[in-house]
């Protein structure tokens, strides 16, 4: 058991949340027992419910975390067009799943829950994302559904190719970028002219 330490409140949570990443990042969601934590912490049970009531609430704790700190780290510049941008922004999902690899591991887990209120944690990120995206290719007005559909599939392919990656030997990061890059840019040509961006006006695969 690790020895137990003084620490502030945001500190010992922040403690927890990333030790917690490490087990869910291997395990599913349901082998995990919250309990473990404490004795990897060196922390008592009674404190760790003290911030964590359940096993959920400390794996919503831990996807908002994580979600938080990749939604600032790829953040758009805006002053970017818009491919550039795009591009920008998968380069820098590639830094935050290299810098966060537990974390990503552990979402990627969870996103297998058969639980209804991981789905829904789950949803809340992806939904985040795509809003994101959707916002940055079609700034002056309301995605179409097709469009919301096109980016929402996109996501789900690069976060299952970013998850393979970080577990693998022979495939480059920049084999991953590219093909990340173009899968989105081919997804979004490949919807119809009502629904196609008009900042791709001209654009071609």
């Amino acid at each position: 058991m690790a020895t137990r330490t003084r620490m502030s409140r945001e500190a010992r949570q922040d403690q927890l949340l990333q030790l917690g990443a490490e087990l869910f990042a291997d395990r599913s969601y349901e082998d995990v027992h919250i309990e473990e934590l404490s004795e990897v912490a060196g922390v008592s049970r009674g404190l760790l419910y003290h911030y964590f009531p359940t096993k959920r609430a400390f794996f919503a704790a831990m996807v908002r975390r994580e979600s938080s700190q990749m939604m600032e780290i790829t953040a758009p510049d805006e002053s970017l067009p818009i491919l550039d941008r795009l591009r920008q922004g998968i380069e820098a999902y590639l830094d935050y799943c290299q810098d966060h690899k537990m974390g990503v591991k552990a979402i990627f887990h969870g996103a297998a829950s058969a639980d209804p209120e991981i789905q829904a944690i789950i949803e809340d990120d992806m939904q985040r994302q795509q809003e994101r995206i959707t916002a940055g290719v079609e700034p002056a007005g309301q995605p179409s559904e097709l469009m919301q559909i096109a980016v929402r599939s996109w996501l789900h392919f690069m976060r299952n190719a970013c998850h393979q990656w970080l577990d693998s030997t022979d495939t480059t990061r920049d084999e991953v970028r590219d093909l990340c890059a173009q899968a989105l840019l081919s997804t979004l040509l490949a919807l119809p002219e009502g629904s196609r961006p008009p900042a791709l006006a001209g654009v071609t695969d």
